[in-house]
């Protein structure tokens, strides 16, 4: 009796506990990602202009590797800015399906073709360079502007995006300002991911942070990164030993920018630049694999803790109705003193889904996701747990990253 009368009181610590937790987690969430630290990049009424009223020279440099679906799209809407002063360096990396063809049609016919340069490259890397670093590197050894923008191939840009960016840039001081974007999620899997997604990249990357110079936590959204020519050359750019290989290219800029002294802006740019970065589950899987473990912050024995704290915060909550289930069925017919009652479980759910699902609301609804997705949280939590899992093991056991057809951190001759 005694024994059982101590178990019970060890399953209650253990639920009042995992209740405190989840709420604690939630909470801490909150106030780390609330959407109020996001302000609008908005057109200045300083413009930006030169002492001399000249409106800086801007190298636009879109990095593309087997990009068909997406490329027209992208290019054409850089090509239709209201800015009259920039260029547009598409960087066609080795590309084997129709993006070339489709590159010269854009360069034959449309009105502004005169603004577009395609700089073909092979598909070999040269040693000890990652694939989208190298095709910025190459890109901005023909850019001749005072900035450079360089934007994902899945990108559309709004027609005032850049003008918009660079007013925000140059009355921000800011030496590299990047964009949040509108994040396109038409299909059920990307609806389910993208908002565990964007609370693990939020969670470990507070915009608030972020915009603190005193602050070393550092991200950039490799979709936009607006960065002065002279601040670029100076840390020397993606040529630099720490930045030619890596594949968290927009991660890694932002962290070297901030640690030499100069200023980071990351701004609510959502009106301005729409991304559909994934096509079906498959694609999302491997593109988050890629980035999961090499840009998560804290090392490995945060990382492991990730590991453990995920179910514990995305699928536990969502179990226990199925205890209440099961212990009603257990019930003697007389109830022990100690023992976890229904009601005791039901208490401890509301409390737990409670905090839950209205962050999830709130944040479905930032991301335009219909708030009953909140519910598809736990399918989530499972699905980032076995990318979690899988990213590590290849990375750490040198299994290789593959992403475009290439493979990265694998052991030589395999």
């Amino acid at each position: 009796m005694k024994k059982t009368h101590r178990l019970h009181s060890w399953l209650r610590l253990l639920l009042w506990s995992h209740v405190a937790g989840v709420i604690s987690f939630y909470i801490v969430l909150w106030l780390r990602t609330a959407p109020r630290y996001l302000k609008g990049a908005k057109v200045s009424s300083a413009y930006g202009l030169t002492p001399g009223g000249v409106k800086p020279f801007v190298s636009i440099i879109v990095p593309a590797r087997n990009e068909e679906r997406n490329i027209r799209r992208c290019v054409e809407s850089l090509l239709e800015q209201d800015y009259d002063n920039y260029e547009v360096i598409v960087v066609d990396d080795g590309s084997s399906d129709c993006t070339p063809r489709i590159l010269d049609e854009l360069v034959a016919s449309h009105a502004h073709s005169d603004r577009l340069y395609v700089l073909r490259l092979r598909d070999e890397l040269p040693q000890g360079w990652a694939g989208k670093p190298h095709a910025i590197h190459e890109g901005t050894q023909e850019a001749h502007g005072e900035w450079l923008l360089f934007t994902d191939a899945d990108t559309w840009h709004a027609p005032d995006a850049l003008r918009s960016s660079l007013a925000q840039a140059i009355e921000e001081q800011a030496d590299l300002l990047t964009l949040g974007s509108t994040q396109e999620l038409p299909t059920f899997w990307d609806r389910v991911l993208m908002p565990m997604a964007y609370l693990g990249i939020s969670m470990m990357y507070p915009v608030k942070k972020v915009n603190d110079p005193l602050s070393s936590v550092a991200i950039a959204n490799g979709q936009y990164i607006l960065i002065r020519r002279s601040v670029y050359n100076m840390l020397g750019g993606y040529a630099r030993p720490g930045l030619r290989n890596t594949l968290i290219d927009d991660r890694n800029l932002a962290w070297t920018v901030k640690q030499q002294g100069f200023r980071l802006r990351l701004e609510d740019g959502r009106d301005l630049v729409h991304v559909h970065m994934y096509d079906g589950l498959r694609e999302a899987w491997r593109g988050w694999r890629k980035n999961v473990f090499l840009g998560s912050r804290g090392g490995l024995a945060f990382f492991v803790l990730m590991l453990i704290g995920l179910p514990m915060v995305a699928i536990a909550p969502f179990l226990l109705p199925l205890m209440i289930l099961i212990s009603r069925q257990k019930q003697a017919p007389h109830v022990q003193r100690n023992q976890i009652t229904p009601s005791e479980i039901g208490l401890a759910t509301l409390l737990e889904l409670g905090p839950l699902l209205a962050y999830r609301i709130v944040l479905d609804n930032e991301l335009k996701v219909p708030w009953y997705y909140a519910f598809t949280h736990p399918l989530a939590g499972a699905l980032f747990e076995g990318i979690l899992a899988q990213s590590a093991w290849r990375v750490l056991l040198r299994k290789g990253v593959d992403w475009r057809g290439r493979q990265y951190y694998h052991r030589t001759g395999e």
